[in-house]
C-alpha cells in the first residue's frame, strides 16, 4: 500500500542515510537476480554482496540512457532489463523518445506503490490536499507521469480529473465548470492554455485555481517563466522533476525559494562532475546521478541523468532535511550550445524571453553563417505589438547578458507549434 509519512522528512541527515543503507542493501540481494545488471557488474569484476555500505556505491559502475536503449535493441522488447517473470508485472509505459528511442519501462505492483508514493510527497510538498480537484492537462498516452500523477492525487485523497482527449478550450472550460483548484501541465503548456484562454474571453485568474504543478522540461523553476505563468492563472506556479526509468524524484515546498527538495528517502543521489567521476562540493554544478532504491522490477544502478544541479544542504524553511538543488534543474549535459564562445543553456534563453513583455512562442535555429555558429530567434508576438520594439528589447538583453549579437525574425500568428508534452523549440540547421 503506498504511503506519504511526512516526520520522514524532518528526519536528521544520519537517520536517513540509515533508511538509505537498508535500502541499497536490499537492492543489492535484488541485483543478483537480474541478468543485465548481474552481467554488467560481473564484467565490472565486483558482485552486489560487496557492497557493505553507502560509500561502497562509489565503486559501481554507472548506467546511461544510451545503454538501455542498446539493450533493448539488442534483447527486444525489454532487454535483460527485467528482473523477475513476465507474469509479475502491471503496467507498460514508454518514454517520450524525444532524443531518440523510446525506452519501455514494467512495473510490477510493488514497483507502482513505490512509484505513487514519490508522487504524493509531490503534492503534499505544495499543499495539496482531498479538498482539492485536480486537473490533469495531459493526452493521457503511453507515458507514465500522466497515469501516475493521476493515481497519485486520488490516493492523497483528491477529485481527479483527466484533460484526455481534450482540446486546449475543453480543458479550460472543465477546468471552469468543475472549479479545480490544480492544474498540472508542462509550463510551455500552461502559457499555451492562458494564450487560448485570452482568446476565447476566460478569465483564468478569477477561476478556481490556485495551484499549478509542472515538469517534463525546465520552466517553471526559471523565474520569468514562473512569473508569466502565475500572472496569466492568478495561482501560484511550483516545479516538480522526474523520468520514467527513475521515478518523481524531486519536488518544491510552499516556502518557494525556487529550490528542489530530493526524495532521499527513495533514491541516492550524487553530483559529479559532468560526463566524469569526480565528485563536487555544495555549490558546485555537477550532473545529477541518481539510484532508485524501490523499483527493483527495472531497477537503475548510478544512473547518469544528463541533469545539471547545484547542491544545498542546508535545512529548508519548511522544515524539510532533505537536500536540495539550487533553482531546480538547470540545463542538461547534452543540451548545451556553445556560440561564439558563450555557454548557452536553453533554460537560460526561456528566462531571457520571457521576461520580455508581448512574446507569445518562440523557435530556436542554430546555423552557420560566415563559418560561425549564429541563432536565429523565430519570434511570434501578440496582435498589435509593435515588432521592432520586442525586436530591440531581445537584442539588447543578448547583449547584456551574454555580450551575443543574434538574429531575429518576426513569426506570424499561431505559425509556432504548442506542445502539451516537452517543447522542441531548439533545430539545428546544416548544410
Amino acid at each position: 500500500m503506498s504511503f506519504y509519512d511526512r516526520a520522514l522528512e524532518t528526519l536528521d541527515q544520519g537517520e536517513i542515510r540509515t533508511i538509505q543503507k537498508d535500502k541499497l542493501l536490499k537492492l543489492m540481494r535484488v541485483l543478483q537476480e537480474n541478468p543485465y545488471y548481474r552481467q554488467k557488474l560481473d564484467t565490472w569484476g565486483t558482485n552486489p554482496t560487496d557492497v557493505k555500505s553507502l560509500s561502497d556505491l562509489e565503486s559501481l559502475p554507472f548506467t546511461t540512457k544510451s545503454e538501455l536503449v542498446s539493450e533493448q535493441k539488442e534483447h527486444p522488447p525489454f532487454g535483460r532489463l527485467t528482473t523477475y517473470p513476465r507474469a509479475q508485472y502491471r503496467r507498460l509505459h514508454w518514454t517520450s523518445g524525444t532524443s531518440g528511442q523510446p525506452l519501455l519501462w514494467l512495473d510490477t505492483h510493488e514497483d507502482w506503490e513505490t512509484f505513487i508514493r514519490c508522487w504524493q510527497y509531490v503534492y503534499r510538498g505544495v499543499g495539496v490536499s482531498k479538498d482539492d480537484v485536480v486537473f490533469l492537462a495531459f493526452s493521457f498516452g503511453p507515458h507514465v507521469s500522466h497515469w501516475s500523477a493521476m493515481e497519485a492525487a486520488a490516493r492523497t485523497g483528491a477529485l481527479c480529473l483527466s484533460g484526455g482527449g481534450q482540446t486546449s478550450l475543453e480543458r479550460l472550460q472543465s477546468i471552469k465548470n468543475h472549479r479545480c483548484t490544480v492544474v498540472l501541465s508542462t509550463p510551455t503548456y500552461a502559457l499555451h492554455l492562458a494564450e487560448v484562454a485570452k482568446d476565447s474571453g476566460i478569465d483564468l485568474p478569477s477561476s478556481s485555481v490556485r495551484t499549478t504543478i509542472h515538469a517534463g522540461e525546465p520552466g517553471a523553476n526559471v523565474p520569468s517563466v514562473k512569473k508569466r505563468i502565475e500572472d496569466a492563472w492568478g495561482a501560484r506556479c511550483f516545479d516538480h522533476a522526474g523520468a520514467t526509468e527513475v521515478g518523481a524524484w524531486g519536488y518544491d515546498c510552499l516556502e518557494r525559494d525556487e529550490d528542489l527538495h530530493l526524495n532521499e528517502l527513495e533514491f541516492i543521489f550524487e553530483v559529479l562532475e559532468p560526463g566524469g567521476e569526480a565528485p563536487l562540493r555544495d555549490g558546485e554544478r555537477g550532473e545529477l546521478v541518481i539510484t532508485n532504491l524501490g523499483r527493483h522490477g527495472m531497477p537503475v544502478l548510478r544512473y547518469r541523468t544528463g541533469d545539471l544541479v547545484e547542491r544545498v544542504s542546508e535545512r529548508c524553511a519548511c522544515g524539510r532535511s532533505l537536500v536540495r538543488i539550487r533553482g531546480g534543474v538547470l540545463g542538461r549535459t547534452d543540451d548545451m550550445l556553445i556560440l561564439r564562445g558563450v555557454n548557452l543553456y536553453p533554460a537560460a534563453i526561456d528566462d531571457l524571453l520571457r521576461a520580455i513583455p508581448h512574446i507569445v512562442e518562440y523557435e530556436v535555429e542554430i546555423r552557420k553563417r560566415s563559418g560561425m555558429d549564429d541563432l536565429l530567434l523565430k519570434i511570434e508576438t501578440l496582435d498589435g505589438t509593435a515588432f521592432e520594439e520586442v525586436e530591440r528589447a531581445i537584442a539588447a538583453a543578448f547583449q547584456s547578458r551574454f555580450n551575443l549579437r543574434v538574429s531575429i525574425q518576426k513569426a506570424l500568428t499561431q505559425s509556432l507549434p504548442r506542445y502539451e508534452v516537452k517543447a522542441r523549440r531548439y533545430r539545428r540547421i546544416t548544410d
